[in-house]
């Protein structure tokens, strides 16, 4: 049986697939991102895409629509200036200018019951267009 957790502040609950696919992203490096998606009907928290390893952080973007709002996390593999390979997992609000301001709302109350779920993530990035989430920042805040 499906298990959800729920976020007290908003009445949404995220589904087991959630925490799951994103314990598998942290530990097994099965995914180099996660898409996430709210379903206003059930209130629930769903996986919307699962990156592949071979992903990179273009096809994440490319993965968000123009027009809704979403919650990211990407798996970035960086190496030190001390030649050290690391990896910081970082979570996105996607916020669009175009999506519903009903849609921005519940995305914007709804995160942080989802981030406490998800455990062992490094930075936050928030976005209304690409230029806010760009590479160079996520490789600036990975320093």
């Amino acid at each position: 049986m499906a298990m959800a957790f729920k976020m007290a502040t908003t009445g949404m609950w995220v589904t087991d697939e959630c925490k799951n696919s994103f314990m598998e992203m942290k530990w097994k490096k099965v995914h180099r991102y996660i898409v996430f998606k709210i379903d206003e009907k059930s209130k629930l928290v769903t996986v919307d895409k699962v990156g592949g390893p071979a992903e990179s952080y273009e096809d994440l973007t490319a993965s968000l629509p123009q027009d809704d709002c979403r919650y990211a996390v990407f798996d970035f593999d960086f190496v030190t200036v001390d030649n050290c390979r690391k990896s910081k997992i970082f979570f996105i609000a996607w916020a669009p200018t175009a999506s519903r301001i009903r849609a921005k709302m519940l995305y914007a109350t709804s995160k942080d019951g989802l981030r406490r779920v998800l455990d062992g993530i490094s930075y936050e990035v928030q976005a209304t267009d690409p230029t806010e989430m760009g590479i160079e920042i996520i490789k600036d805040r990975a320093k």
